[in-house]
């Protein structure tokens, strides 16, 4: 037997080797993609939790923070000062009930103050525009504590 006709024999075991290859190394670079995302994701959650503590609101779930804001925080940060997401944000600092009864309130300063942090842990280039909206809003220390 020649080396030749051997090589040429064996030939679907060397094709599939070099397939098998090049799938391991496609798999490995999807799969660091995605710990080097999910590293980055859990640091941002950690970050905004304790900034969240540290400014007096309770420790939210790191893990759902992760999930919800990933690393460039999700719908937080498309646009906070849209139109509509304002309009569904000043509806929600009302009294609470529906319809003729619903009343403005002077919502606490609080109940703002937690969106910020969010916006200067994921998307820092927005927290000016959010503070102008915000500074239209009239708001004051209502709730007790």
């Amino acid at each position: 037997m020649s080396p030749t006709r051997m090589a040429s024999e064996h030939r679907w075991i060397y094709l599939g080797a070099i397939v098998l290859l090049v799938a391991l190394v496609v798999i490995g670079i999807v799969q660091y993609t995605s710990v080097r995302a999910t590293n980055e994701s859990r640091k941002k959650a950690d970050v905004l939790s304790d900034q969240l503590v540290e400014a007096g609101y309770p420790a939210p779930d790191p893990g759902a923070v992760q999930r919800l804001l990933g690393t460039d925080g999700g719908i937080v940060c498309e646009s906070p000062d849209d139109a509509l997401r304002t309009a569904l944000w000043k509806i929600q600092l009302s009294n609470g009930s529906d319809g003729p009864g619903q009343r403005p309130v002077i919502a606490d300063t609080r109940a703002v103050g937690a969106e910020r942090i969010v916006l200067q842990v994921y998307c820092p280039d927005q927290v000016e525009a959010f503070d102008r909206t915000v500074d239209e809003l009239r708001t004051d220390s209502t709730v007790r504590r």
